[in-house]
């Protein structure tokens, strides 16, 4: 691997990004300096967000997973140092997802968990980021079909036939996959961890879905009274979780101890096929987008509870870094073309970058959006683009590699 363009190019930092790091050294400067006292000092402990074995950064250290398929190759790619690290490879990869820091290979014979060793703690009013080793967890049985949902401290794998294993995170960042407990009945999604509790849509028989809240323990404790037709989709924003329904999609809250679901309806009636069914974002952003069939995207604006059609031509991936921010599409022209979120307008586009623009099932090119950058896969050239959105859509580094990434996602997010 060789990044054409060695050195990442400085930039300036956002407002967001600013604010962490400077609450990173006075927030937390009070434990912090605890970590150079003497052992057996008064001052000697535990100093504020430290990670046994991990390395803490004031900046996000992003990192790609990467995996051909057909041999089974998969690389972690590392943005801060711009190096790549071969791992235990895995065939036949159906799709790769991730909750942040562990990768999810799925195949029809079960789920590998790898874990890329960067990923954040969001404190509220401060953030944390860490770096570690990149290490390959075990093996989940569940197969090509399954569903993982993760918070800090479960990590919930919904399989094809609805039943749902709860992990225990704490184990997966020891480097093993630990005994599951299991949530009882059937789910008609996936389960989603959230606000110390577990979101799930039941089949009420009559061809909706039933929302209920459990707790860790598999405990019903709330029946908020929202249905769901037809769910596909879901997203952790801060403002709550987005489940995609046939009408548009609900929102889930909670506020000291109490959920509610409120529905942002789309405005007009949509085809089955032009539903939003997978929501793609920056981690922390508000703002969603999601394939409105063939030739148009969603954007989900969970503030203003507003849903806009974008018309773009031919889409392959969608995504955004949220407001102020382009909408980015790769097109089936190979380019990938920025839009004005509120207005459609086009505003500008790549040459073509991808011979080969082809989706193809689970595999095929994305765009992963961080706080400064999108990443954009091609397989077939065997390299990834590097993307800044800010700057009309400037190629800023491109990392060639020895397999074809037709499958990636980024953690340390």
């Amino acid at each position: 691997m060789s990044a054409r363009i060695p050195a990442r190019r400085a930039t300036a930092r956002t407002p967001a990004a600013l604010l962490a790091a400077a609450l990173l050294v006075t927030g937390c400067s009070a434990q912090d300096d605890d970590a150079f006292a003497p052992a057996g000092s008064p001052s000697a402990t535990t100093p504020h967000g430290y990670v046994e074995g991990a390395k803490e950064s004031a900046e996000q250290q992003s990192r790609l997973l990467l995996n051909d398929p057909g041999t089974g190759d998969t690389r972690v790619l590392d943005l801060i140092t711009g190096t790549t690290h071969k791992v235990s490879g895995t065939k036949d990869t159906a799709r790769l997802t991730t909750d942040g820091r562990f990768g999810f290979l799925h195949t029809a014979d079960g789920t590998r968990v790898l874990d890329a060793g960067s990923w954040m703690v969001d404190h509220g009013d401060h953030v944390h980021y860490y770096r570690a080793a990149i290490r390959t967890v075990g093996d989940l049985p569940a197969g090509s079909g399954a569903q993982v949902r993760s918070d800090a401290a479960v990590t919930a794998v919904t399989d094809e036939d609805g039943r749902t294993a709860l992990y225990d995170r704490t184990a997966l960042e020891k480097g093993r996959t630990g005994s599951p407990t299991t949530l009882p009945g059937t789910h008609t999604a996936a389960v989603v961890p959230y606000a110390e509790h577990l979101l799930a849509l039941t089949d009420d028989g009559e061809g909706t879905a039933e929302l209920t809240v459990y707790d860790r323990d598999g405990k019903r404790v709330a029946t908020p009274g929202a249905r769901c037709e037809d769910p596909r989709g879901d997203a952790v924003t801060r403002r709550g979780v987005v489940l995609g329904c046939a009408d548009g999609a609900l929102l889930v809250r909670e506020d000291d101890g109490e959920f509610t679901a409120e529905r942002i309806p789309y405005d007009d009636d949509v085809p089955a096929k032009e539903r939003a069914t997978a929501f793609h974002h920056r981690a922390g952003s508000d703002t969603l987008t999601a394939p409105a069939g063939d030739r148009a995207v969603w954007v989900l604006d969970v503030t203003d509870r507003t849903w806009t059609r974008v018309p773009t031509g031919p889409v392959v991936a969608a995504n955004t870094a949220g407001e102020g921010s382009p909408l980015l599409v790769l097109q089936a022209d190979g380019s990938l073309h920025g839009y004005d979120i509120a207005t459609g307008k086009h505003l500008t586009r790549t040459e073509r970058l991808l011979e080969d623009a082809t989706a193809r099932g689970g595999t095929g090119p994305v765009i992963e959006v961080d706080r400064s950058r999108a990443y954009l896969n091609d397989p077939e050239g065997r390299r990834v683009y590097e993307i800044d959105y800010n700057d009309n859509l400037r190629i800023a580094r491109t990392f060639d590699l020895d397999i074809e990434p037709a499958l990636m996602v980024e953690t340390g997010r």
